[in-house]
């Protein structure tokens, strides 16, 4: 098990007006078992369990202390652009990957649907960094300290960690917020990412934001 706290360079204060939170994927397509065929199997009691046990309260505790401080907040989700797809990148036409727009299975899950003023970034490909215009956004909100959970852990998250990081943004890594299938996966990417971001829990990141300086 991937242990905290975790040392890093990146451990560093949240300054007011440059720290953001990134939610990933957060969608009806991939924590409702109507939508995902994979979430009827016994393979996925572990994932449910951690992400509406764990991963979707502590989510909520971090956007209502990002809304009540006045942070920034955004969200990605996998949608095509179109209804039919043509638009989705080759990989996720080879994985048979399509959320069409605008479609009930691509929403974000009640839980945590965005409120006015937050950013929704739909994408096609597993990094939002790739299939999206963030990084001019962030830049434009003048985001030095990027917040990131969501899921899965060794898919789109570790993406958006690593591609985050390359582009010069201090990355922390909200390990409780996040989930993938297996504990296994889940620290293998934690240790494999730790390299990139400030891998840290909840109230740490809570703790953060109540000290954070101008």
């Amino acid at each position: 098990m991937f242990s905290l706290p975790h040392r890093s360079p990146r451990d560093l204060p949240f300054v007011t007006d440059h720290t953001a939170l990134l939610l990933v994927d957060m969608q009806r397509a991939w924590l409702e078992p109507q939508y995902d065929p994979h979430l009827n199997g016994p393979d996925a009691e572990y994932f449910l369990t951690r992400t509406h046990m764990q991963v979707v309260p502590n989510q909520r505790r971090l956007l209502s202390a990002f809304r009540q401080a006045r942070q920034n907040v955004l969200h990605t989700l996998i949608e095509s652009l179109t209804a039919d797809g043509r638009d989705r990148s080759l990989d996720h036409k080879l994985s048979d990957m399509h959320l069409p727009k605008g479609s009930e299975q691509a929403r974000i899950i009640d839980d945590l649907t965005p409120v006015e003023n937050e950013i929704v970034l739909p994408k096609t490909s597993s990094g939002v960094f790739n299939s999206t215009n963030i990084d001019y956004v962030l830049r434009n909100l003048e985001t030095r300290h990027l917040i990131i959970a969501g899921i899965v852990t060794d898919q789109c998250v570790d993406m958006a960690v690593r591609d985050a990081a390359d582009r010069g943004y201090l990355v922390t890594l909200v390990e409780d917020a996040c989930a993938t299938y297996t504990p296994a996966r889940h620290d293998a990417c934690l240790n494999a990412i730790k390299g990139y971001c400030w891998i840290t829990d909840t109230q740490t990141v809570l703790g953060r934001l109540q000290e954070m300086r101008p």
